[in-house]
């Protein structure tokens, strides 16, 4: 563990610990992640499909310019990162399996007025309602899985959930070119049913998750009471909870210590350039395809294969980031494979060398973000200071997403997206080289605190330090 604050496991014997630590992580991998993969895996869909919908015929449609649609992608981001903060506060109080289930359910309604829509105000009026009820989603996710797991397990149930979004970079592809087969049917073209279908299964799905995601590890109904106070005890143990209720209730002195930790503001920027990288590919990808020469569903199915890797690269990279605790060298490796991508669809012509750069520049942006935001998660504490810091982070990472809309929608004409690409490569620098400094002060600061701990007993160390505590070990 990163703590050197071991809890007290109930007294259990050695047996009876290794049996509850190989049941209680598998129940909640049964119960509670692939409900958050789920939930995450149609949100994506929902505001990414919007692409899809694009290259379907949607923009030609409803007779609007590049211009105007780089307007409708911004304006879901402006209510989308005006709610990551305060629906990060409000979570636990009201309750994650409320809130979540009743988020998920308001923008399946949004999504699917998508499809309904016939002039450009109904599509702009839908992208914010969809921005405002979706915001709150992604943190509030990541957020509610630091509270069911220990630190050290995070980075791969986060990347569990988060890969679900380049398979939805697969899946949409696929899924559209079935469903743009239904053309006519209903009077709808086919762009509009790519909303209709997609936005019902987020309403069923929202209804559904009502009954089916838990409070909390204490309120859980398939752990036994045994197994509810083993998750705690190793949670306390790890520091992923607070050992007191009482340093996790509300403060803005703890929202502002949260902004003001240097590891925090350095993740910002890590998370900024990686969420322009990833946006501007979620939502252009297929658009970039179908400016290589494909067409129609060829374009759609060719979309689909840089997706596949990056989920691949993702699991497996989860994996040895948990096991070796190298989240930096993690972010640090796949900001080398954007550089590479990016670097290789700005130096050639070649349709060809262009698409394989996509496998590139795909794969190191989607497998980068899970482990920088996991980076947040772990180095921060206690609750109110994680629940900002992971709130701060996405309105850094989605302020980056209003960027990549200009990029590619209209300051970088296609099919060479000259400005975007020599951007995209300097993010892609500052993702190996901003994690390198962050890993230096995380270094720094955890030698100073093993020098504090041989000088003083953690009784005497001041309360309510939260990360700053010299018992508080920083993951690297």
């Amino acid at each position: 563990m990163d703590t050197l604050d071991k809890s007290n496991q109930d007294n259990l014997s050695e047996q009876d610990s290794a049996v509850l630590e190989d049941v209680v992580w598998k129940k909640l991998d049964r119960w509670v992640l692939p409900m958050c993969t789920a939930l995450y895996l149609i949100s994506f869909f929902d505001r990414s499909n919007i692409g899809n919908a694009r290259v379907a015929g949607m923009q030609t449609a409803l007779k609007i310019t590049n211009y105007q649609y780089t307007v409708a992608l911004t304006l879901t981001y402006v209510p989308y990162i005006a709610m990551e903060l305060p629906s990060n506060l409000i979570l636990k109080r009201i309750g994650p399996n409320l809130m979540l289930p009743v988020m998920v359910t308001l923008w399946g309604i949004v999504a699917t007025t998508q499809g309904l829509v016939t002039s450009y105000t109904g599509l702009l009026l839908c992208r914010f309602f969809l921005g405002l009820a979706e915001g709150g989603l992604f943190p509030g996710l990541v957020l509610y899985l630091s509270s069911f797991y220990p630190r050290e397990r995070l980075q791969i149930r986060i990347t569990a959930f988060f890969a679900s979004a380049s398979l939805t970079g697969a899946f949409s592809g696929l899924l559209a070119a079935a469903i743009m087969d239904m053309d006519g049917i209903g009077g709808k073209p086919g762009w509009a049913w790519i909303f209709i279908l997609e936005g019902l299964l987020t309403f069923v799905f929202g209804i559904f998750s009502f009954f089916v995601l838990p409070r909390s590890p204490e309120t859980a109904r398939f752990l036994s009471p045994e197994e509810r106070s083993y998750v705690v005890s190793k949670l306390k143990g790890s520091s992923a909870i607070s050992d007191d209720d009482r340093k996790d209730a509300f403060s803005w002195i703890e929202v502002l210590r949260a902004i003001r930790s240097p590891q925090v503001l350095m993740l910002c920027v890590v998370v900024f350039f990686g969420g322009t990288l990833l946006f501007g590919l979620a939502f252009f990808e297929p658009t970039i395809v179908a400016g290589l020469g494909y067409t129609g569903n060829k374009a759609q199915l060719m979309s689909v294969p840089p997706f596949v890797l990056a989920f691949l690269a993702s699991i497996i990279s989860a994996f040895v980031s948990d096991r070796y605790g190298c989240r930096g060298l993690t972010v640090i490796f796949f900001g080398i494979w954007c550089i590479i991508g990016f670097s290789m669809f700005y130096a050639t012509t070649s349709q060809h060398v262009q698409y394989a750069s996509l496998f590139f520049s795909v794969t190191g942006a989607y497998a980068s973000a899970p482990a920088a935001i996991t980076w947040v998660a772990n180095n921060s504490a206690p609750h109110i200071r994680r629940a900002s810091s992971i709130a701060f982070a996405f309105v850094a990472s989605n302020s980056g997403g209003i960027l990549a809309t200009w990029l590619l929608g209209s300051l970088s004409p296609a099919p060479e997206y000259t400005s975007a690409t020599i951007t995209f490569i300097v993010m892609s620098i500052g993702l190996v080289v901003v994690p390198s400094l962050n890993l230096f002060y995380l270094s720094r600061e955890n030698r100073a605190k093993a020098e504090t701990r041989l000088s003083m007993g953690k009784h005497d160390e001041p309360e309510h330090l939260g990360d700053r505590s010299a018992w508080f070990v920083y993951s690297l």
